[in-house]
C-alpha cells in the first residue's frame, strides 16, 4: 500500500466513524425525547436506560444507516480533495482514475466485511436486549388475537387451535391430526391445552381420539394427561422485530422451520436473511458512486456534494424499503428484493462513470 493509499484510506475511515457517531447520536437524542414519558412512567434508572437500551440501540442504527454514512463520508473526503486540487495533482502525476478508486474500494471492503460480521452475529445479540426492553417499557402488552390457527408440527402431524391466550398459555378447541398424503388417519380433539412451565409439557383436557382405517373408524376417550410435541408458547409470542434478534445461524434455522410449517410470514425472514448478504455489497457500490460524483470541482462546493450524497443515499434506502415490502406481500422473491437496490445502483454507477467528468 502506497503513501497516497494510506492517506485517502485514513481520511475515509476517520470521516466514516465521525459521521456514524454524529448522526446516530442525534437520532438517539430524538429517540430519547420521544420515549422519555415511558421512562418516567416506569421510573427507570439512567443506568438501565443507557446500558439496556441505548448501548444496544447505537449499533443497530449505525448498521441501518451505514449506506448513508458511507456515502456521506466518501463525498466529504473526495470533495475536500477536489476543492484543494489534490485530485487534479494525483491524476496529473499519471495515476489513473481506476487506480484512485483502490483505497476507497479497500475502505468500503473493510466497512462491508465488518458490517457483515456485525449484522450476522454481534448486533442480533444486542438487539435481543433492546427489543425486550422496548416490549416491556415502550410497547403495548402483546395479545395473540389470531383465530383458527393451523401449524404443522411434524412430517405428518398438524395442530389446530380455535384461539390461544398467550397470557395464561392456554389454547382452546385443540385438535391434533395425523395425515398420510391426503388421507386423515387420526384426529385427537380436546377442549383446552395448557402449557406446564415446570414439566415443559402440554396438559390436555379429556380427549377424544378418532382413528381411521379405510372405511372403519374407532373412537377412544382419554382422561387429562401431559404430552409433548413440536409446539411451544414461543410460537404464539410477539414477533415484534424478531428477525433482528436472530444471529445468521439462528435466522437460517428459524426460516427453515417456518418453511416446514408452511407459515405465511416466511417472506419476512427470507428477506432479512438475503439483505444481510447484500448490504456489504451495497456499501461497496455506494462508495464507488460517491467517488465518481465528487471527484471533480463544483460551484456548489463540498456542501452541495454532501447534500447530493444525502439525496442519493436516501433514494437507496427508499429502494430497500420498497423492495422489502414487495417481498413481504409476495410480489417479488425475497432474494431478488434484497439485491434489487444494489443492482439498480450498480447500473447508476456505470452510467455515472461514463458520463460524469472525472
Amino acid at each position: 500500500m502506497k503513501i497516497l493509499d494510506k492517506y485517502i484510506l485514513q481520511k475515509f475511515l476517520t470521516a466514516f466513524l465521525f459521521t456514524v457517531i454524529m448522526l446516530v447520536a442525534v437520532i438517539c437524542v430524538i429517540d430519547f425525547t420521544e420515549k422519555n414519558d415511558d421512562f418516567i412512567k416506569y421510573n427507570l434508572s439512567a443506568k438501565t436506560i443507557i446500558f439496556d437500551y441505548y448501548v444496544n440501540l447505537f449499533p443497530y442504527f449505525a448498521n441501518l444507516l451505514s449506506p448513508i454514512t458511507v456515502f456521506i463520508a466518501v463525498v466529504f473526503v473526495t470533495a475536500q480533495l477536489a476543492s484543494r486540487t489534490e485530485i487534479v495533482a494525483i491524476l496529473a502525476s499519471g495515476i489513473s482514475f481506476p487506480r484512485l478508486l483502490v483505497p476507497y474500494v479497500l475502505g468500503g471492503a473493510i466497512i462491508g466485511t465488518a458490517t457483515f460480521g456485525l449484522i450476522g452475529w454481534i448486533i442480533p445479540k444486542a438487539n435481543k436486549t433492546r427489543v425486550e426492553f422496548e416490549r416491556k417499557y415502550t410497547k403495548r402488552q402483546f395479545r395473540f388475537d389470531q383465530r383458527n390457527v393451523h401449524i404443522k408440527v411434524g412430517p405428518r402431524s398438524y395442530a389446530y387451535m380455535e384461539s390461544y391466550d398467550n397470557t395464561n398459555n392456554i389454547g382452546y378447541r385443540f385438535a391434533l391430526e395425523t395425515i398420510d398424503g391426503t388421507v386423515l388417519k387420526r384426529r385427537l380433539t380436546a377442549d383446552a391445552i395448557t402449557w406446564d412451565s415446570v414439566k415443559r409439557a402440554w396438559r390436555l383436557s379429556p380427549q377424544l381420539v378418532r382413528t381411521f382405517n379405510g372405511q372403519r373408524e374407532s373412537l377412544k376417550s382419554y382422561p387429562t394427561r401431559d404430552t409433548t410435541f413440536n409446539l411451544y408458547p414461543k410460537d404464539f409470542a410477539s414477533t415484534y422485530r424478531l428477525a433482528e434478534t436472530l444471529t445468521l445461524p439462528e435466522l437460517n434455522a428459524y426460516t427453515q422451520q417456518k418453511i416446514d410449517r408452511g407459515a405465511s410470514d416466511t417472506q419476512t425472514y427470507l428477506s432479512e436473511k438475503y439483505e444481510r448478504y447484500a448490504y456489504p455489497f451495497a456499501i461497496l457500490i455506494l462508495t464507488v458512486i460517491g467517488v465518481i460524483l465528487s471527484a471533480g470541482k463544483s460551484r456548489s462546493g463540498v456542501g452541495g456534494k454532501i447534500a447530493l450524497g444525502f439525496v442519493l443515499a436516501f433514494i437507496f434506502i427508499f429502494f430497500v424499503i420498497l423492495s422489502r415490502n414487495l417481498a413481504a406481500v409476495g410480489t417479488m422473491s425475497p432474494m431478488l428484493a434484497a439485491w434489487v437496490p444494489s443492482m439498480v445502483f450498480s447500473v447508476i454507477g456505470l452510467v455515472l462513470y461514463r458520463l460524469v467528468p472525472k
